[in-house]
């Protein structure tokens, strides 16, 4: 009987050892079952298994130079892929100045309108700062017959 306190509990294993147990496992029983089957089947399996190792070495060719080269052609190299990201930063970068811009000038007419105005009118524009005129502003205006 085995002592349960020695064991070690069952760690989660990783999902490429699990994958690479379970493809073992279904290869040693289609290896089992192989020598049953008829010569020509047997030989275009063989040719199936030769264009999938054929595949999964290129495959892994091309991962493995993709990683060397720093990730560079994967995105097809050069300055075109930073360019392309670095182009929505700059999209941005300009509407914003652009919406500044237009505030400013929309606060520049606002207030060459009030200037013109003031400088307009019948009043002084110091009689606007005279705090008895103010008052006289919010008083009722008197009724003329």
């Amino acid at each position: 009987m085995i002592d349960r306190r020695l064991t070690a509990p069952p760690r989660p294993q990783d999902p490429s050892t699990l994958e690479a147990r379970y493809a073992l496992r279904v290869a040693a029983r289609l290896s089992e079952r192989s020598d049953e089957l008829p010569h020509d089947i047997g030989e275009r399996l063989r040719f199936a298994r030769e264009q999938a190792l054929a595949r999964a070495r290129v495959a892994r060719e091309a991962a493995s130079s993709a990683a060397r080269s720093g990730g560079a052609a994967v995105l097809g190299g050069g300055w075109w892929p930073r360019l392309a990201a670095a182009l929505p930063v700059l999209a941005l970068a300009a509407a914003l100045v652009l919406v500044q811009t237009d505030q400013q000038d929309e606060q520049l007419r606002a207030a060459v309108e009030t200037d013109a105005a003031l400088l307009a009118d019948d009043l002084p524009p110091s009689a606007y700062t005279d705090p008895g005129f103010a008052e006289f502003l919010k008083a009722p205006a008197p009724v003329r017959q």
